[in-house]
């Protein structure tokens, strides 16, 4: 009876992911067609692939200035996320310190708090700061976003780890910076990666803010960039669809290639001996 239960959740798990994928599918094979196949028969396959649609769209869209800009915004904030939740987790598990639980609740609310809950004073206190069209005006928030979530998943993977390596690595005269450096960061690569994937697709794809903060035309990133594809009157769709195609398709390949550490990190991983 387990077997055929355990059966019947691959199916459906196999069937939400094939539910999951197609619109990516759709997205792909529609930039093939013209904008008036889209809009007459919107399922149906193109009759021929010309692969130089995703050339055009790339020039005409100006996307490579905006991949620079947001691959700069997303390694900075990711970089920044990555060094201060790991010192934190580290902190909040294993050193003990008063105020650590007020520290914890105040990050708990970080993963509540919605960005409509504090977005007008952020931009009052941006307007105050010049911060504005510039890009520490996306990896500002962005960092602030990822950081709670990111401290939850360290913290939660090093209470996970046996007391007794932090407790030898102490008797062996080894300090909490030494610790944290040659002991912990190694241990924790997986939790790393997580955290790393999680905050860069955010950053990535993030739209809000970027249409918000961010007028100067070389300093967009790709989810405003591909505004330029669509007119007040019109939308090119054809290149639309080519185009986030291209700027699709690296996120995923990235999520994939580190699918067992994301897993690993998730589910707090363990030590073997």
């Amino acid at each position: 009876m387990s077997a055929l239960i355990r059966r019947l959740v691959h199916v459906c798990v196999g069937i939400y992911a094939l539910m999951s994928l197609l619109p990516l599918f759709w997205m792909f094979y529609s930039s093939f067609k013209t904008n008036a196949q889209i809009a007459q028969d919107p399922l149906t396959l193109p009759t021929h692939f010309d692969f130089s649609v995703f050339r055009e769209a790339w020039a005409v869209g100006g996307l490579g200035q905006y991949a620079v800009n947001s691959g700069i915004v997303t390694g900075t904030t990711t970089l920044i996320v990555l060094l201060t939740s790991a010192m934190a987790g580290f902190a909040i598990s294993r050193l003990r310190f008063r105020g650590s639980k007020a520290i914890i609740l105040m990050f708990t609310l970080g993963l509540l708090l919605p960005i409509q809950s504090y977005f007008i004073m952020q931009n009052q206190e941006f307007e105050w700061l010049n911060l504005k069209d510039t890009r520490w005006a996306l990896i500002i928030p962005y960092a602030a976003m990822g950081i709670p979530l990111a401290i939850w998943l360290i913290k939660t993977y090093v209470d996970s780890l046996p007391k007794e390596l932090f407790e030898a690595a102490r008797i062996d005269g080894s300090t909490d910076v030494q610790t944290f450096r040659f002991l912990m960061l190694p241990i924790i690569r997986p939790a790393l990666v997580t955290v790393g994937i999680f905050t860069a697709l955010g950053a990535w794809n993030e739209f809000l803010l970027a249409l918000l903060y961010i007028q100067d035309e070389s300093l967009k990133t790709i989810p405003t960039g591909l505004l330029s594809f669509s007119s007040k009157y019109a939308t090119d769709y054809r290149m639309l669809f080519a185009a986030l195609t291209m700027v699709t398709v690296p996120m995923i390949a990235l999520y994939v290639a580190f699918n067992k550490q994301i897993v690993a990190g998730l589910t707090q991983g363990a030590v073997k001996g």
